[in-house]
């Protein structure tokens, strides 16, 4: 049964769903990471996205716009 995604409170939005194409998807796009890269992340830091952003920045030299 698919996720209802109108039934989402802020705590949900602070964590990627790492097995979800679109979530990684996401994050390699803000950061200008390739898919791989943003699951590898995902792997080593976990799910949480202030985290995730964190560790782009530094993987890109701080070069992410977003």
């Amino acid at each position: 049964m698919p996720d209802d995604k109108s039934k989402q409170s802020g705590q949900d939005r602070s964590r990627v769903a790492g097995d979800e194409p679109y979530e990684v998807e996401y994050l390699a796009l803000k950061h200008g990471l390739t898919r791989g890269q943003a699951r590898d992340l995902i792997v080593r830091v976990g799910n949480d996205r202030a985290k995730l952003d964190e560790a782009a920045k530094r993987l890109n030299g701080n070069r992410s716009d977003g």
